[in-house]
């Protein structure tokens, strides 16, 4: 039988528990209009290197990392933005998990075998380029070497420590002008990385749910230089 997340300890079963929270990931993404294409990313969390190692019930929030990578600015849908590992699903893919974890094996070189997948989250619009997206929430049990494998699509991988994120003053509203309209999201500055659009949204839900997110002020505005 398994076990109720909501009895566990720990930041491996507030992620768990946090997934059925569906009411809490109630977000404004615009909807896709037209055409929508299946895809996945990869939302993975780790243990930091710098932390010794221990048990999941007495791992928390600020012992953690998460996975992201920088696109390439050639590229024709979100050219240089921050996200997780993903992309569009593939006929030969059985479900939204392995679409996720093959983009993430081809665009950071992880290795899939390492990886506990806890979740997969409800569908989420990206209007921007007309994909339904299905973030899937992951545990990295043995963390692998990551990289760039290919720098036509990816210039960079990194892991973020989760303790930056929450961290009250790297947290901003991002603020696009578009067609005579304003767009605000919120967004997070990683000493001048900035993380915001979909993969900001996502986070800010998840932290929300989890009960990390610490009180920010999201009336302090950034435009974002497309």
């Amino acid at each position: 039988m398994s076990q109720n997340p909501e009895t566990l300890h720990g930041a491996r079963a507030e992620l768990l528990a946090a997934a059925g929270r569906r009411e809490r990931w109630a977000r404004p993404f615009p909807p896709v209009v037209g055409t929508a294409h299946a895809a996945s990313v990869l939302v993975l969390f780790g243990r930091l290197d710098s932390k010794p190692a221990q048990t999941d019930e007495l791992t928390v929030a600020a012992d953690l990392d998460v996975l992201l990578q920088r696109r390439a600015a050639t590229l024709s849908s979100h050219p240089g933005q921050v996200s997780f590992p993903g992309g569009r699903r593939e006929d030969a893919d059985a479900d939204a998990v392995a679409t996720a974890l093959r983009e993430a094996e081809e665009e950071t070189g992880l290795d899939p075998a390492g990886v506990e997948i806890l979740a997969t989250l409800d569908e989420l619009p990206l209007a921007a380029s007309n994909h339904v997206v299905t973030p899937v929430l992951a545990w990295w049990r043995s963390p692998s070497r990551v990289a760039a494998v290919d720098h036509a699509e990816t210039v960079d991988v990194f892991r973020v420590p989760v303790a930056q994120l929450l961290d009250p003053d790297r947290r901003f509203t991002s603020t696009i002008h578009r067609m005579g309209r304003t767009w605000r999201g919120p967004a997070f500055d990683i000493d001048g990385t900035i993380v915001w659009g979909f993969t900001a949204m996502v986070l800010d839900a998840l932290f929300d749910a989890t009960g990390w997110t610490l009180p920010w002020d999201p009336s302090i505005e950034r435009p974002i230089e497309l």
